[in-house]
């Protein structure tokens, strides 16, 4: 079914009002019961809590309806892929709480993310919220980003320090001195004051970090082992990037594979989110 400018708004709204509802609960909750759950190497990867599935709940309450009308399928963190993406023209990707982690911490970092994808992996719809901060981000393919339903233009600074966004594991990793040289050499080459690495963020937080901290990336690079985030820790973003004229590709310059067929993981090609594409280029020529 192909989806009109109309319907595509209309299933925004829905989105909106979704993540609004959820992250409003999530605000006021603390959590009660972690667990564990099958996922990828890292423990991000691995824990939830009885927040994330009353979110996800929440969220399912109000897309559901819009399932059979829209000929939609459905792909959420907390249930099993049951495949119907594949064969949907398009598909609600949903993480009701991207960043447990900081969520079980009590720090800032975690958000709800909802996206709209088709069939080949092409975001039509992002919407994040915030619940620390109560902000809403959302973008509609062809209509720009809103913040708090205000239109957000993203200001590409080049001044400062150059703010770097990564996950957890990468403070721990064998290859972290190289890659904070090699980010050291392409600020001095952009005229940068520097390298700011933060690394307490969940996949979305960091992503939406690179728009409000410009210049900026979000670096995650491929290895063989399965993780490296899922199809709905970036879809969000990923739309929300195209719309506001920043770059959301793999490692290696090409689009995001999001509705990868045989599997969820993004552990394969990578993700590469940066503030322009200048930026982006030089900071993939430390993958080699």
């Amino acid at each position: 079914m192909k989806l009109s400018t109309n319907d595509l708004h209309e299933l925004a709204d829905c989105a909106i009002a979704a993540a609004t509802e959820a992250g409003q609960m999530i605000a006021r909750s603390r959590p009660q019961d972690v667990q564990r759950k099958a996922g990828g190497a890292s423990l991000a990867s691995q824990v939830v809590t009885e927040i994330d599935k009353r979110s996800e709940d929440i969220i399912l309450e109000v897309l559901r309806p819009t399932l059979e009308p829209f000929a939609l399928g459905l792909l959420t963190e907390e249930q099993q892929d049951d495949g119907g993406r594949l064969t949907a023209d398009n598909f609600w990707c949903i993480d009701p709480l991207d960043g447990t982690l900081p969520f079980i911490e009590g720090t800032p970092g975690y958000a709800v993310s909802i996206a709209l994808v088709g069939n080949d992996g092409t975001p039509h719809i992002g919407v994040v919220y915030d619940p620390v901060e109560s902000t809403l981000i959302h973008a509609v393919a062809g209509s720009g980003v809103y913040r708090d339903q205000q239109r957000w233009l993203l200001e590409t600074a080049r001044h400062g320090e150059l703010s770097v966004f990564a996950d957890r594991s990468f403070l721990a990793s064998d290859e972290r001195a190289g890659l904070v040289d090699g980010l050291e050499r392409i600020a001095q080459d952009m005229g940068f004051a520097g390298v700011r690495i933060e690394s307490s963020s969940g996949a979305v937080m960091n992503a939406c970090a690179v728009l409000a901290n410009t210049p900026a990336c979000y670096i995650k690079f491929p290895k063989p082992t399965a993780g490296g985030g899922s199809l709905w820790d970036f879809a969000a973003t990923s739309c929300i990037f195209t719309e506001a004229g920043a770059s959301a590709t793999d490692i290696y310059g090409a689009r995001l594979d999001l509705n990868r067929p045989d599997s969820t993981f993004m552990n394969h090609r990578g993700v590469l989110f940066a503030s322009d594409d200048e930026l982006a280029q030089r900071v993939r020529t430390l993958h080699q």
